[in-house]
Formats: C-alpha cells, sequence, structure tokens
C-alpha cells in the first residue's frame, strides 16, 4: 500500500478511539471542584470575568485544552510510528524515554516524538539528552546512533549546544521519518476524518456538563446577590492545610 494510503488508513483507523473516543470521555464524571482547584483563580479574576456562566466556561475550556494537546500528541505519535514502520521498518522503542528507533541507508536513528518545538523546559530537555544517553549505552558503542528529538509541527532544523541530539520540526520531520517531502502536508486531510459528526456530539456533551457545573457553581462559590464570591474559590484553590511558620 502506498505510503500516503497507509497514513489515511490509519488515521481513519484511530482518530476516533484514540483523540474524538478520549476527548469525549474525558468530560464524563469531570468535576467542577477538580477544575477550579487546577486553575489559576488570579488570572481569571484579572481578566474580569463577572458571570457564573462565562467563568465555568472559561475554566472548563482551559481545562480540556490542554487535556486535547495531550490526546492528539498521543495520537500524532502513534501516526509517525506508523508511518515510519511502513517506510523503513521502524518501531515503538522499549528504551526508557525513547519513542521510534529505526535504521535509514545503514544509519541507527532513536527519536524522542514532540508535539511542537517549544515542548519544554531546560530540567525537561536535560531528562531527553540523559534517556538519549541511556539508549547510546544501551545500544552499545558499535551502533552509531543518532539522536532526534522530532516535532510533529514547527519550525527548527539544528543540532544541539552539545551536539547530543538533532532536532527536526515539521516538513523535516516527516520527511525525515517517511522519505516523502510532501507527507507533511497531505496528512493533514484526513485528519478531518468524521471530525464534524464528532464535535457535535462533543459539543452536545459539553453543552450538559456546562449547565450541571453551572448550576453547582452558582450554588457553592456565588454571594447572596449572584456575584462570584472570589474569596472563596481562591481558598479551595489554595488555602493552606497547616499554615507554615517561619
Amino acid at each position: 500500500m502506498p505510503l500516503l494510503e497507509e497514513a489515511r488508513q490509519f488515521v481513519k483507523n484511530r482518530i476516533a478511539p484514540d483523540f474524538h473516543d478520549k476527548r469525549l470521555a474525558s468530560l464524563e464524571g469531570l468535576k467542577l471542584d477538580v477544575v477550579l482547584k487546577r486553575k489559576n483563580p488570579y488570572l481569571f479574576k484579572a481578566k474580569a470575568v463577572a458571570s457564573a456562566p462565562d467563568l465555568v466556561k472559561q475554566l472548563l475550556l482551559a481545562h480540556l485544552s490542554s487535556q486535547e494537546e495531550t490526546l492528539f500528541g498521543g495520537f500524532l505519535e502513534g501516526l509517525a510510528i506508523h508511518i515510519c514502520g511502513h517506510a523503513y521498518g521502524g518501531q515503538k522503542s522499549t528504551t526508557e524515554g525513547i519513542d521510534l528507533e529505526f535504521t535509514r541507508d545503514g544509519a541507527r536513528y532513536m527519536v524522542s516524538i514532540k508535539s511542537g518545538p517549544n515542548w519544554g523546559n531546560a530540567s525537561q530537555i536535560a531528562k531527553m539528552v540523559q534517556n538519549f544517553d541511556r539508549a547510546r549505552r544501551i545500544a552499545g558503542p558499535r551502533a552509531h546512533v543518532t539522536a532526534v528529538n522530532g516535532c510533529c509541527y514547527g519550525k527548527n532544523a539544528s543540532r544541539s549546544k552539545t551536539g547530543n541530539y538533532l532536532k527536526l520540526c515539521g516538513q523535516d520531520f516527516w520527511y525525515f521519518i517517511s522519505g516523502d517531502p510532501l507527507l507533511y502536508q497531505q496528512i493533514i486531510e484526513p485528519l478531518g476524518h468524521q471530525a464534524r459528526q464528532r464535535n457535535d456530539e462533543f459539543d452536545e456533551a459539553f453543552g450538559r456538563l456546562h449547565t450541571r457545573c453551572t448550576a453547582q457553581f452558582t450554588r457553592d462559590f456565588c454571594c447572596p446577590d449572584a456575584s462570584i464570591d472570589w474569596a472563596k474559590i481562591v481558598a479551595l484553590n489554595s488555602k493552606a492545610v497547616s499554615l507554615w511558620q517561619p
């Protein structure tokens, strides 16, 4: 099967269970208190959010947006591994911190896949470098492993300052794992498979969640005049269990 058709078939088979279904499931059982504890109340106050429905909607959307990034990142990782498997016999790595390994033109590559180029802070990048070093030790001195930080979107083709790994993003990454310089554009179309239908399901479920959480919020975090009780929200979010003493 041609490479693009392989990609289309993977998307058709996996976009629903790996992204849409999990995205929808993330609404089920979501608790208002959990969202309030995880999000920054000072930020929403600074944005002058004044009504309970608006605040609840913004809180839920912020919470779900971070979940969607994680879910879709996992899906794209699976797509990349599948494509590389078809093109070069690439496989999901069993080495900690390494997502993909394969041989191309006689060279051995170990890849850590991220969604975009600005994915981590200094300590997270240092951890990735440690994973690359461990993978090289496991492979042995004769393996001549090239470590790659592959990013599914964005622009950045460079070596790290230490020369420890190569960073490939966007077109460079998809070309690297597939051998097709245009694949990065071609895979965008099949991602819309059943998107409208599944978004309608999600919107309906979100509407029910928003209504339920707004009713709870109005009952538990609003003053008698229906204004938001910010002090109560901050206390839920940040009040110390036992006040620290210097």
